[in-house]
């Protein structure tokens, strides 16, 4: 049985025009690895069953896979609850590209941050070579839409952290030891706020923190 601290999800509340949040929505271990050193978590999906997969499916179907979505139970009409749009590293997106999926999130507006490839392997997909801040920035500005997530990996975390207003963190009852980090940034201490905590049954821990700005 879970137990909730705060609540689970908190609906996003906009006090004035174009405040669209960027969330970093990411799972990690228990000493804050979201990868083996490489970057493959593998080992973290044996605990995304029961309540844990319910809590995922129901408050934030938009962040699973498209491949993955009719597997775990969502209709294909199901709306997005929290995010529209979502952007992501080269070695992130290229776990579904070196299987064939070129949009992974085709019911989200799909941002990658890449110098290496020139030329987007799908029309949904919008590639950022340079100025990804910028581009953030913009998408950020919008005047309407819901939030914008941030899905990995670690370097564009690195980049964006500046530019970061929620981290809701998926920590699985593991320790690396080592790894790829959540941030690939330099020392500096940033303050988050704690909000909603919520404990599962098989370990795992979802936390929500603000920024403080």
């Amino acid at each position: 049985m879970s137990v909730v601290v705060a609540l689970a999800a908190v609906p996003r509340e906009k006090t004035g025009p174009g405040l669209r949040k960027l969330t970093y929505f990411v799972a990690c271990t228990i000493d804050g690895f979201i990868g083996d050193p490489e970057g493959d978590a593998t080992s973290t999906y044996s605990y995304v069953t029961g309540e844990f997969l319910e809590f995922l499916t129901t408050e934030y179907p938009e962040t699973v896979a498209a491949p993955a979505r009719p597997v775990v139970g969502i209709a294909p009409d199901t709306p997005n609850r929290r995010f529209d749009t979502v952007v992501q590293g080269l070695g992130s997106y290229r776990i579904g590209l070196d299987v064939g999926v070129t949009s992974p999130y085709a019911h989200l507006r799909e941002y990658v941050a890449t110098r290496s490839l020139t030329e987007s392997p799908d029309p949904n997909v919008e590639l950022i070579a340079d100025d990804l801040v910028g581009r953030i920035r913009k998408l950020k500005a919008e005047e309407d839409g819901l939030d914008v997530w941030l899905c990995g990996g670690s370097t564009v975390a690195g980049e964006l952290i500046d530019e970061i207003d929620e981290l809701i963190i998926k920590t699985y009852p593991q320790v690396y030891g080592s790894g790829m980090p959540m941030f690939g940034a330099g020392f500096a201490p940033r303050d988050f706020e704690l909000g909603a905590v919520r404990a599962f049954g098989n370990g795992v821990l979802v936390r929500t923190y603000t920024r403080k700005r």
